[in-house]
């Protein structure tokens, strides 16, 4: 099968690409190498074409004879702040319009989209006097008092929190995760008028090889390497107890391969590793791993707009997809704390 790779330079798509070809497909790269997310001096690689998908006329050559397109290009982060909106607006959401309006002109129906697990917003929760309820945002005033739970909207109670499935509702809350619904929104748009398929695969927490180092945009495990290796302790914010679902980089780029096979319609699939960890846990895997001789510092401190807890339910994906992580977090937070980063 051709594959038209978008974001084929970055962390995810570069594995992702690999992959792709070890499964025997043809695959055709495109990346427009962002200095935030590649650095000053960016190379392409072999069968790249650097290549801004908003740019349609540049984009609709490539579309050529594709069978597929997998379409991993995206400015990520949580955003540094409001100035960030045109940014996230027009790298995510614009470049998606025009790559799906290219695909409908050159017949392409099959669309692999890098979704993310914070088009969930705060998650799952249930009280235990009420059952599952939506808490609301938490204030500053029980942050500040190192209160970091959510409570019950009805009588108070921590809320204990939930595995979340593809079912949940889509509540956006950084420019990002807006940026991501709406890719997610046009992509349902775009099946449901054309006849053409989408799998979205709900990325949890990445982690890997390559993985960029020292930007806004750089993911906690990083963040917590960089320090680390500067034989400074990592800061954990909060108390530490902040519980995520951490997935390795190789089970991505599975999930990406088996996201090809023949699907009909919309399908949005948790990209996870199904186990539970929590923040301070990642840093003590990583100290412990490299020697030991620091611990994590637990600050107390917090950033506005923070989600506690969101943890995957990797169920759907097991059974649309056949997709089963492989790698421990354990296991591969040990191995990430040598790995090279970008």
């Amino acid at each position: 099968m051709k594959v038209l790779l978008t974001g084929a330079a970055g962390f995810i798509g570069s594995r992702v690409g690999s992959a792709l070809r070890a499964d025997g497909h043809d695959v055709v790269g495109v990346d427009v190498l962002l200095p935030a997310a590649h650095g000053p001096d960016p190379q392409l690689p072999p069968g790249c074409h650097q290549v801004d998908v908003r740019d349609g006329p540049s984009l609709a050559p490539l579309l050529a004879g594709v069978d597929l397109v997998c379409h991993q290009a995206a400015m990520v982060g949580a955003g540094v702040d409001a100035a960030d909106a045109p940014a996230y607006g027009g790298h995510n959401d614009l470049a998606t319009t025009v790559l799906l309006a290219q695909m409908f002109a050159a017949g392409v129906r099959r669309l692999v989209l890098a979704s993310s697990m914070v088009v969930y917003g705060q998650g799952r929760y249930a009280c235990p006097a009420h059952g599952p309820v939506d808490p609301l945002p938490r204030r500053r005033a029980d942050l500040d008092a190192g209160i970091f739970e959510h409570r019950c909207p009805l009588g108070g109670e921590e809320l204990q929190w939930r595995l979340v499935d593809e079912d949940a509702a889509l509540r956006p809350r950084s420019l990002y995760a807006a940026s991501k619904t709406a890719q997610e929104h046009y992509a349902l748009a775009w099946s449901e008028s054309t006849g053409g398929s989408v799998v979205a695969l709900r990325y949890h927490n990445v982690y890997g090889p390559g993985m960029p180092r020292d930007t806004p945009y750089s993911g906690v495990a990083a963040i917590f390497r960089s320090s680390i290796e500067k034989g400074e302790p990592p800061k954990v914010f909060e108390d530490g107890g902040q519980m995520r679902d951490f997935v390795h980089l190789d089970d991505v780029a599975a999930a990406n391969v088996a996201a090809t096979s023949e699907r009909e319609g919309f399908t949005a699939v948790n990209v996870c590793s199904g186990q539970p960890i929590s923040i301070r846990e990642v840093a003590t895997a990583l100290c412990d791993a490299r020697d030991g001789a620091l611990s994590p510092v637990v600050t107390g401190q917090y950033r506005s707009g923070d989600v506690r807890h969101i943890v995957a339910d990797p169920a759907r994906a097991a059974e649309v997809l056949g997709f089963r992580a492989a790698v421990d977090p354990r296991d591969g937070l040990r191995q990430f704390a040598f790995a090279p980063l970008r």
